[in-house]
């Protein structure tokens, strides 16, 4: 009953910037948490950064954390992850997901049962 829609994915040289919207839509109020993951070929799909629907606060792989910054507008519905300072080990596909249980696990993909269909993001030199 929640749909996601990831965008703004795309090409962009090393050091460069994104930034990554998903918009959400359907039963929005009963999203508890929304995370962005991503998956690089041949690798299993990783958690990024998150962020609480109704306090605002934010979580993050700790790898990531200082480069990517998680933000949310629940008037527009909208997530966002703002990508600086890529690399290619950044190539992936990005998706976005939503939890609507509270669950310690936030890290990890276990809570989040409903999921957008990614949106490529490919870092060159």
């Amino acid at each position: 009953q929640v749909q996601l829609a990831e965008s703004g994915g795309g090409l962009v040289q090393t050091g460069g910037s994104l930034r990554l919207s998903c918009a959400a839509s359907g039963r929005t109020f009963s999203i508890w948490a929304m995370g962005w993951f991503r998956q690089a070929p041949g690798k299993e799909r990783e958690f990024v950064a998150g962020i609480f629907r109704s306090t605002g606060s934010t979580y993050y792989a700790d790898s990531l954390k200082g480069r990517f910054t998680i933000s949310r507008d629940n008037a527009k519905n909208m997530v966002y992850l703002q990508m600086n300072s890529l690399q290619s080990e950044d190539t992936a596909v990005y998706y976005c997901a939503a939890a609507f249980r509270s669950d310690p696990r936030v890290k990890t993909e276990t809570p989040y049962d409903c999921w957008g269909q990614g949106t490529q993001v490919t870092v060159s030199s």
